[in-house]
């Protein structure tokens, strides 16, 4: 396979040629990076190694945090603060630069959550909104082995936390294993992906941040369940989590500053126009699970593929400018 994108569909995002960058290898599965402006940095999960790593152009690759509870995704608040979702204690958690830190999110209604898988932030009021599938209660190499809670939700805390109560913003049924979630670049719309049935959805958000008119805004991106539960009939969850990671699916995303989405999926990253038509796709070595973008300028795109991190320069920036 080629680390060289030459897919004239996306000459407009990517030019021609470009070449994908490896900056680290020897991970086990990479995900939920971030990019630092005021550092400047990249940090990202090695989930079952479970270590956070920080990456700059001067230092390379040096452990952050170890053990990170086998963190998955990350995100900075207004502040520039880093905050974490924490699979091993099924907790949001900030983590500040003083050495402190702030526990935000764990419950529901009596209830602990399953496993925060990803987060991002309104930069309208610095509300927080992650994504809760159980994959981190499946086993001991993504999280902790665990019972289960009754359902897999959309949730939102405020931005400093309080109680540690999530708000649980869809219905209970809305999602069978919700992961990746990004905003529009106007922040009108919340992106949210559903891996188990291969499809987006798309909310509108309202000013107080509440959602409504979720509806179907791509489909078809990996194995749906029924396409799963044949490939790995009579296997084990853990062999069936492998199976499903092993084939690429959704799971990171990103909108840049046109507009445009950018997830993971079969074979590398996917591209769709605002409107829900796919652009096109570009292959990476490994099955890719996150990415992001940072560097001087925003325009480097930071993709997490499996046991490596690989670097693309792209023709577009994220879709708001880091408030940190």
């Amino acid at each position: 396979m080629t680390d060289t994108v030459s897919e004239p569909a996306l000459d407009g995002l990517i030019a021609p040629g470009t070449r994908l960058e490896r900056l680290g290898e020897g991970y086990q599965f990479t995900e939920g990076p971030v990019w630092s402006t005021r550092d400047p940095a990249l940090y990202f999960s090695d989930i079952p190694g479970d270590v956070r790593w920080k990456w700059t152009e001067a230092g390379g690759m040096e452990v952050h945090r170890a053990p990170c509870d086998k963190a998955n995704g990350l995100v900075l608040d207004r502040d520039g603060e880093l905050i974490a979702c924490d699979q091993v204690t099924s907790r949001v958690v900030r983590y500040r630069r003083d050495g402190g830190t702030d526990l935000l999110a764990f419950h529901h209604r009596g209830e602990y959550l399953n496993s925060p898988n990803d987060i991002v932030v309104r930069g309208a009021d610095g509300a927080l909104y992650f994504t809760d599938p159980d994959y981190g209660r499946w086993n001991d190499w993504i999280g902790q082995e665990r019972s289960r809670t009754r359902f897999r939700g959309l949730y939102r805390v405020p931005a400093h936390g309080g109680t540690g109560e999530a708000e649980l913003l869809v219905d209970e049924d809305e999602f069978d294993e919700p992961n990746g979630l990004c905003f529009s670049p106007d922040e009108s719309l919340l992106y949210v992906n559903d891996t188990p049935r291969a499809h987006i959805k798309v909310f509108d958000v309202a000013p107080d941040g509440t959602l409504s008119n979720g509806r179907i805004f791509c489909e078809g991106v990996g194995m749906t369940q029924a396409e799963v539960d044949a490939a790995t009939a009579g296997m084990t969850e853990a062999e069936r989590h492998r199976v499903i990671h092993d084939a690429g699916s959704l799971d990171g995303m990103k909108v840049d500053e046109r507009g445009n989405l950018w997830t993971t999926g079969p074979g590398g990253v996917w591209i769709f126009d605002p409107g829900g038509n796919e652009i096109g796709r570009f292959a990476t070595p490994e099955v890719a699970g996150n990415l992001t973008w940072g560097g001087a300028d925003l325009h480097t795109l930071f993709v997490m593929t499996t046991t490596t991190v690989h670097a693309l320069r792209t023709l577009v920036g994220p879709a708001t400018l880091p408030h940190h």
